[in-house]
């Protein structure tokens, strides 16, 4: 495969392998949730999250703007970023998906356990969040991806540098390459 290393306009090249992907996803500790208001502006948060199971998981105050957006349109986006994790900078994972809203009791108790562990790993500070957490108004958000969109920087930098190995790099999306090329086109570079 062969690039153009004098700009950037092709990234999808430097997508995380499955590997990166899981791991920043479970040791993802915060992330930027994404919905739309109910005059389709995009807003979003950083809260706290946990993965598990293939899914994104939140929690807020059921009185919050995003609970009742998310029940009007559960179309939603989680981004993570690798900044401030044992992987260093330069990662970084876009979900788009759908939110469940779960009020039942089963759900409350896994979640609020393994999510208060998650971001409290001293037991006794991890039992404190727990019960802070259960209470009247709260609810738990799933987000159940359907598109990944992933970029790892430090292939670029490597890369560039010519010292990543082709076989690291992703082909292109299709996507992308369609509209890049309609791009030119309609700027006259091609």
């Amino acid at each position: 495969m062969t690039t153009d290393l004098d700009n950037y306009e092709q990234v999808s090249i430097y997508r995380l392998n499955p590997d990166d992907q899981e791991k920043l996803l479970s040791i993802a500790r915060e992330c930027v949730f994404n919905w739309c208001t109910r005059d389709t502006w995009p807003m979003g948060v950083i809260m706290s999250c946990l993965w598990r199971d293939g899914r994104v998981w939140l929690t807020a105050g059921a009185h919050r703007h995003r609970i009742s957006a998310v029940r009007r349109n559960p179309k939603v986006s989680v981004v993570i970023t690798s900044t401030g994790t044992t992987m260093g900078p330069s990662k970084t994972i876009t979900i788009k998906g759908r939110c469940v809203v779960h009020e039942d009791r089963a759900t409350k108790d896994w979640f609020y356990r393994e999510f208060s562990r998650h971001l409290r790993p001293d037991e006794n500070d991890a039992r404190a969040f727990e019960q802070m957490l259960d209470s009247p108004l709260r609810v738990v958000l799933e987000v159940i991806p359907e598109k990944y969109i992933t970029y790892d920087g430090i292939k670029m930098w490597a890369h560039t540098a010519g010292t990543l190995a082709e076989s690291e790099l992703y082909p292109p999306l299709s996507s992308d390459t369609e509209r890049l090329e309609r791009e030119l086109s309609r700027r006259g570079l091609k």
